[in-house]
């Protein structure tokens, strides 16, 4: 770690606890987040309120771990996708652990990366933004360390970009790559490779930026499955070949081929495998992200290593910690976490364990059929042992809409130990 980036780090580290943080302690409030860590308070019995959300330590180590491995294996550059958690500590986590660098979607995102000492970018996502661009202009003339690339999908999108790039009097050129929709219907990206050869013409017409390979994102397949995600990844590895047969990367380190979400990672790595030599070296860079807490329900089910598992497993890293504050009858039960602190936009969240009196049990017959905004409301069956007062353990479905509802999340042991906090910025 670059002392910067340790420094920048160290800031978040010196920030004060208090009523902005849900979940805990409030005899903590004053203390700086590293006073409090540095107690190793228990998350059950050390004056923590629920609901309060938790990482699990043990399974986040073993989720970084296991992804590093996985992509050096298949010879992938990795640059996981930061939107997910908006954590820089993790984002750093992730670099140690072998990766590229980070993948954002928004012009902010890149931001808080850069506040925290990222070097390296990959902005998945159109910009168009005039003034996004004469920061990152700016960014990247300031220094010479900082890579970012990102997608274009329209000769408009190209002009607008060159328009403000030049307003801006921007030194060096922002590296892009023509994004490949996922077919018809699909969400961004060039429907053709006709499309795609025009939009790498209108680059070319530029000063500003250059065109450094081609990318997408294979999740947005319509109907997908192995078979057409396998057939669109080859459509994008033959885009590739063809610019380069065409000169378009000339002058260039390396050619980037870019995709990877979190359900298709395997075809990603198989397809990538079969990209054949090119005039220069290809950067094969996967870009999954919801890995780092995984989930336990629609990653959980998707998850590549499902398929493939002598590969590995990743492990549900998240739990959220409620309280039965109800219990109107004995099919019914309430507990004080809502919609505005569970993701929900997938999967409702999973009713796993019971804690009563430091004792720890599955729960049984307990099931979530709906939120309220601050309620999960709970059908109990009749071996359902469930009283007020006692603590549910709530599994959740999606990352991606998890961290955001947290602002400092604390990082426990299996004990329950709490030895870290992870701060987001959404």
């Amino acid at each position: 770690m670059t002392a910067d980036i340790a420094q920048s780090l160290a800031r978040l580290a010196a920030e004060r606890v208090d009523h902005r943080f849900k979940g805990l302690p409030p005899d903590a409030d004053g203390l700086t987040v590293a006073e409090l860590a540095g107690q190793r308070r228990n998350l059950f019995t050390g004056g923590f309120a629920t609901p309060v959300l938790a990482l699990s330590a043990e399974r986040l180590e073993h989720n970084l771990m296991l992804m590093e491995t996985y992509a050096a294996r298949h010879g992938l550059a990795f640059a996981p996708h930061g939107k997910t958690s908006m954590a820089p500590q993790l984002f750093q986590r992730q670099i140690e652990h072998g990766a590229w660098g980070i993948t954002l979607a928004v012009p902010h995102q890149v931001r808080v990366a850069r506040a925290f000492g990222t070097r390296r970018v990959f902005l998945a996502n159109e910009l168009v933004d005039a003034a996004a661009l004469r920061w990152i202009a700016a960014e990247l003339d300031a220094d010479p360390d900082f890579e970012l690339v990102c997608y274009v999908d329209s000769v408009r999108g190209v002009e607008l970009m060159d328009a403000a790039l030049r307003d801006a009097d921007a030194t060096r050129p922002v590296d892009v790559v023509v994004e490949l929709a996922a077919g018809e219907g699909a969400r961004t990206g060039v429907r053709t490779e006709t499309e795609c050869a025009a939009i790498a013409d209108a680059v070319a017409g530029t000063r500003t930026l250059r065109l450094v390979g081609v990318a997408g994102y294979e999740g947005e397949v319509p109907k997908a499955d192995t078979a057409r995600v396998t057939a669109w990844l080859r459509r994008l590895v033959a885009l590739a070949a063809d610019f380069d047969k065409a000169g378009r990367f000339t002058g260039l380190d390396e050619i980037v081929v870019s995709a990877g979400g979190s359900a298709w990672f395997d075809a990603v790595a198989e397809v990538f495998a079969e990209i054949p030599e090119l005039s220069l070296p290809v950067m094969k860079l996967l870009r999954s992200g919801a890995y780092v807490s995984h989930d336990d329900g629609h990653y959980r089910k998707l998850t590549p290593f499902n398929r493939v598992p002598e590969e590995g497993a990743l492990e549900p890293a998240f739990r959220l910690w409620t309280q039965v504050v109800s219990r109107p009858s004995a099919e019914q039960a309430f507990v004080n976490a809502g919609k505005r602190d569970a993701a929900y936009d997938l999967d409702l969240p999973f009713a796993q364990v019971i804690r009563r009196d430091g004792a720890e049990r599955p729960a049984t017959g307990v099931s979530v059929t709906a939120l309220s905004d601050q309620h999960a409301w709970l059908a109990t069956t009749p071996e359902a042992d469930l009283e007020v007062g006692d603590w549910v353990g709530l599994g959740l479905s999606h990352p991606c809409t998890s961290f955001d509802k947290w602002q400092l999340i604390p990082v426990a042991e299996a004990d329950g130990t709490v030895v870290d906090y992870v701060r987001t910025f959404f």
